[in-house]
């Protein structure tokens, strides 16, 4: 564990030299991806323009809610890049190759060879967006509050890698270029409102099929005092090692069926 915890730090500083060299491209980055969020949260302003409250949630408890969205999705954004081109360029490509021959875990070498570093915008905004709202709810949020809030980030981050992982590793049976991660990533946004607003089909859907219920807003339920949904955010790290255990194990069937291009 010492020796990948070293190499993580090594695989994030270097990729950070890289990244850093290109200073205006990085802040345009930054700023694209800072307006696609700003975006998203408008819409959550123009919703309650005509409505005081959804399902029982005024505007701040949902902005709430679309600030702690951002933390685990934003981490995972981090560490996903690779995923997305996983088809293409370790597959059909024959790169899977170079990861197989290094004294290192493959998954830990595709997690982990690139970063996204501009995703940390979206983590700070996501913070400042919940200590506003908490102040204008009277919410207290202590020490134990926020340490649940940062466990929580980081079962929502494995949770989103379990479920694209798997998705992922479609690409070892069935080339693809552009894989199954694209219309299933659309979903997110599901996560970032209250399941109460959904259907019984599509609450079950998003907490035990494709579990992005409970990587933002069974959390954010708990802090918020919504009782009801107390019990799942005990059950969250459960799900989580669950879905996390899915993901290795499949990944690790794929990586046995793997053959190589011969190129």
């Amino acid at each position: 564990m010492r020796r990948y915890l070293a190499l993580l730090g090594q695989y994030f500083l270097q990729y950070s030299k890289v990244r850093l060299a290109y200073r205006v491209d990085f802040l345009l980055s930054v700023v694209t991806m800072t307006l696609a969020t700003g975006f998203g949260i408008a819409v959550v302003f123009l919703i309650f323009r005509r409505v005081p409250a959804i399902a029982g949630w005024n505007f701040t408890q949902i902005l709430f809610l679309y600030g702690f969205s951002l933390l685990p999705l934003s981490l995972f954004n981090m560490i996903s890049l690779n995923l997305y081109y996983f088809s293409e360029t370790y597959i059909i490509m024959g790169k899977f190759d170079q990861v197989l021959l290094r004294p290192m875990h493959s998954l830990f070498q595709i997690l982990l060879e690139k970063f996204r570093l501009e995703a940390m915008g979206d983590t700070l905004l996501g913070v400042v967006i919940m200590v506003a709202c908490a102040r204008q709810l009277g919410l207290p949020l202590g020490v134990a509050e926020w340490a649940f809030l940062a466990l929580a980030t980081l079962c929502g981050c494995i949770l989103y890698t379990a479920v694209f992982l798997m998705l992922t590793c479609v690409s070892f049976w069935m080339e693809d270029r552009v894989g199954v991660i694209p219309p299933v990533y659309n979903m997110l946004a599901f996560g970032r409102y209250p399941l109460d607003i959904y259907g019984e089909f599509i609450r079950f859907f998003l907490s035990w099929i494709v579990p992005f219920g409970f990587a933002s807003f069974y959390p954010t339920a708990a802090v918020l005092g919504k009782e009801v949904y107390r019990i799942y955010a005990w059950l969250l790290p459960l799900v989580t090692a669950a879905f996390a255990g899915a993901a290795l194990l499949v990944w690790n069937r794929g990586v046995r069926n793997y053959s190589s291009t011969g190129s």
